[in-house]
């Protein structure tokens, strides 16, 4: 048979407080019990007896309800306002809180608590809002793990990294979502994420181990350093670069001197010698080849001798539609942006836009006619910044690892400096440049990004 869920069993005071009215009996109970004594043998009629005894016994009664409330009642109000501050609830406050008073003394000292825990929430609070905001306002990509893998942190820029809403992020693997490499291996080593729009750019990776609630997590801070591995690369091409240069330009001054001294002396040679023809022919083209090294080992000193840039303000528009006019082969369609003025060097944005858009139109012009072929500039503004894209309707990109390598190309008169050249104005500009295929069709587009407040 079930017992009742409720029982009608009347409740029984609290130990504490039967305490209390016991102790408060023994107070008042020999002055009750002698009272009623007295009133007893007193010579007065029975009425006036039992209404004496009464009021002794009604007062006595109220006593012990006033003891019983001076006592218990401050400390039921403490504990309301200690268990409100066990709930993270510092709004209550115990009443009668005076000094050189006991319970007044344990009153103050709990408010006290109470102000300094909700001042120390307060600032938890600003704490972890302004550590929000710290997190979603650096650029580095942070993630952080659990024991067993999944992603229990990420910021706008590991979301951005991997291209998914932080939200789809949280609660999945390392595995899934392509960051398995962030927590095997060593710290500060270098990795490539396929899954990022620039599957070439080079992240530097730091881990350290934190603890939440006694459980271990892993936090990971990503770092780009394409652009320094870039500049590393670019430091060593140049003194290779010089180094070359100046054997090479130790070696071909004098040949060419030799063949011009040569050739001067051959023209007073006797007309009737049969080898003059061919020794006048080998001269030449000695003599050519060494002015054409000559003129392809300048063009490469232009790595070594790129001049940091003078900024001035100048209108987008108006160097866009200069580089453009100036491609005779083909009418670049120019699709005109917002009208921004920027503080660049000019000499130098028109020689990376000339640059670009020469090898936008060689590539178009291998696959078509030149009423085929296309070419279009356009630029447009968004929240990072600017960005200009020159597109083409070629064959698109063959080896795009090596498109940025110096003394790389797949021209026959090249000479693979152009995009090096082009991306190392767009970085000194605090820019980057890019090579990626079209989706919509054959081609493809020269990315330029430069931030806003240039």
């Amino acid at each position: 048979m079930k017992k009742p869920r409720y029982s009608h069993k009347p409740k029984r005071l609290p130990q504490f407080e039967r305490r209390v009215i016991a102790l408060s009996l023994m107070a008042v109970g020999p002055g009750m019990v002698a009272s009623l004594v007295a009133i007893a043998f007193l010579d007065w009629s029975l009425e006036s007896r039992f209404t004496a005894a009464l009021i002794i016994i009604v007062v006595t009664a109220i006593i012990l309800a006033v003891l019983r409330d001076t006592v218990v009642r401050p400390l039921q109000t403490l504990a309301n306002v200690i268990a409100a501050i066990r709930e993270q609830d510092y709004s209550f406050r115990a009443r009668g809180a005076i000094t050189e008073d006991a319970m007044g003394e344990l009153a103050l000292e709990v408010n006290a608590l109470a102000d300094l825990l909700a001042m120390q929430k307060v600032r938890s609070v600003e704490a972890i809002a302004l550590l929000g905001r710290v997190l979603e306002e650096v650029e580095a990509p942070i993630f952080a793990f659990d024991s067993l893998g999944m992603v229990r942190l990420v910021n706008t820029a590991g979301a951005k990294l991997v291209q998914r809403e932080s939200s789809a992020l949280l609660g999945r693997s390392a595995l899934q979502v392509g960051l398995e490499s962030c927590l095997l291996g060593d710290s500060e080593e270098t990795f490539s994420f396929a899954g990022q729009q620039n599957p070439n750019s080079r992240w530097l990776i730091r881990r350290s181990k934190f603890r939440e609630k006694g459980a271990p997590h892993t936090l990971v801070v990503l770092s780009d350093v394409s652009r320094a591995l870039r500049e590393e690369e670019r430091s060593a091409w140049q003194r290779l670069i010089r180094v070359l240069g100046h054997e090479l330009n130790n070696s071909l001054t004098p040949i060419k001197s030799i063949a011009g001294t040569l050739a001067s002396r051959l023209a007073s040679a006797p007309s009737g010698w049969d080898a003059r023809e061919d020794f006048a022919r080998g001269l030449a083209i000695v003599e050519g080849r060494a002015a054409s090294l000559n003129r392809f080992l300048q063009a490469y000193r232009q790595l070594a001798q790129m001049p940091r840039p003078s900024l001035r303000r100048t209108r987008l528009r108006t160097l866009v539609e200069r580089a453009a006019g100036l491609e005779l082969r083909l009418q670049v369609q120019v699709a005109a942006g917002p009208e921004i003025d920027l503080a660049v060097d000019p000499d130098q944005m028109e020689q990376m836009l000339i640059n670009l858009i020469r090898n936008a139109v060689d590539a178009a012009l291998m696959l078509h006619s030149e009423t085929d072929a296309e070419v279009r500039l356009t630029w447009k503004t968004h929240e990072g910044g600017l960005q200009i894209s020159i597109e083409d309707n070629g064959p698109g990109l063959t080896n795009k690892e090596n498109v940025f390598v110096p003394f790389y190309t797949t021209k026959p008169a090249g000479s693979g400096i152009g995009l090096v050249l082009s991306r190392q104005i767009a970085e000194a500009h605090r820019g980057s440049l890019d090579l990626l295929q079209r989706e919509d069709q054959s081609g493809c587009v020269a990315v330029i990004e430069l931030p806003r407040n240039l």
